[in-house]
């Protein structure tokens, strides 16, 4: 069977010319006799494995020596304790933007263990903007502030960070990191889950400034202080071996397509072409407007339940997989990652074309 278009939200596609590489690897890799997923962690060959893949994000993200780069298990989920655990202990305060499902658990999670003032929220129309954000509400000593840099499941994307001072920015970036050019520096803590830009599940990314790290309060676990995991560079425990190696892949590729700053390009290309189709059509719609919306993940619907299943269903037997929404939102979604080729995006655009065509012929 040839490969589909998977626009999974995730685990999401990877570059085929980074599969073959791995599958080109999976017995041998190099000289070592054996496959990365055989390999102890540590041994020289894959202490070189980890190191170049540190070597990768931190040139491909412009990463001082000022941050630690942390090779993490447990999901980008695991971070909505640890984070309130290692940074929330001076005030106990944070403040929070609540713009989606992983924001409001990571909410929940936090005001565990620290106070949680809610700054902004788009809750009262299902997430489906970036809230305007009044620097007055916000806790000038909080300990850290809060936000979801791209919402997956309803499509929306902060365009502009909020101003927060001295006040460490966290964001959890695990749909959109690799996608555009950051300024690392604004932030004082970036985490991602890998499964969307960065290769398969069970790696977690976490970017931490140095001075954030070694206060965490006592009742944090050891697996869940980052000063463990730095000193030991990521391997306090085993750490997720292959999918490291499979990141290292990644960030090969997207070195040799020219960097992130081409990625971008590609990225806004595509997004463009996606939007300009949901804003001409009759049919379809796009349920996010303006400057909030996602280069990443773009939700749309017909307004009819009905029609969006048919379509799904057609669009699945014609090789374009994985445009289900997501159940809280109904419809559709396209994720549309790093390594969804433009290629995919004007195919499912001119399949949408036709699937309107016979729409309005009463052909379906």
């Amino acid at each position: 069977m040839d490969r589909v278009y998977n626009f999974s939200a995730g685990p999401s596609v990877i570059a085929e010319s980074v599969l073959k590489k791995a599958q080109s690897e999976l017995v041998n890799f190099g000289d070592a006799g054996m496959s990365v997923m055989e390999m102890s962690h540590r041994s020289a060959v894959y202490q070189a494995i980890i190191d170049e893949t540190e070597a990768l994000l931190r040139q491909t993200l412009g990463i001082s020596d000022d941050y630690e780069v942390l090779f993490l298990q447990g999901g980008a989920s695991s971070q909505f304790a640890m984070i309130p655990m290692n940074l929330a202990t001076k005030t106990g305060k944070i403040d929070l933007v609540l713009t989606g499902q992983w924001a409001s658990k990571a909410l929940s999670e936090a005001s565990k263990y620290c106070e949680v003032n809610v700054v902004g929220s788009s809750k009262d129309k299902t997430y489906s903007y970036i809230p305007k954000l009044d620097p007055a509400t916000f806790n000038k000593d909080a300990d850290y502030f809060y936000i979801c840099s791209n919402n997956t499941i309803y499509g929306t994307h902060f365009a502009e960070l909020p101003e927060v001072g001295n006040v460490p920015l966290v964001a959890d970036m695990s749909s959109c990191i690799l996608s555009e050019k950051i300024d690392v520096s604004k932030y004082g803590l970036i985490f991602a889950g890998a499964q969307k830009n960065m290769g398969p599940a069970g790696l977690t990314v976490v970017i931490v400034r140095k001075d954030l790290i070694g206060n965490k309060m006592d009742i944090t676990p050891t697996m869940f202080d980052y000063e463990i995991h730095a000193k030991n560079g990521s391997m306090y425990n085993t750490p997720p071996t292959y999918a490291i190696y499979m990141c290292k892949l990644v960030l090969e590729w997207l070195r040799d397509l020219g960097g992130i700053e081409v990625m971008e390009k590609i990225n806004h290309e595509k997004a463009a072409m996606f939007y300009d189709f949901l804003d001409s059509s009759e049919l379809f719609n796009a349920t996010v407007m303006g400057a909030d919306r996602s280069y990443m993940n773009i939700p749309f619907v017909t307004g009819n339940e009905d029609i969006d299943k048919d379509f799904v269903k057609k669009a699945t037997a014609s090789g374009f997989v994985n445009l289900k929404g997501h159940r809280s939102v109904g419809g559709m979604r396209a994720s549309i990652y790093n390594a969804m080729p433009i290629e995919g995006v004007k195919a499912l655009v001119e399949f949408m074309k036709q699937y309107e065509v016979d729409y309005k012929k009463g052909a379906i």
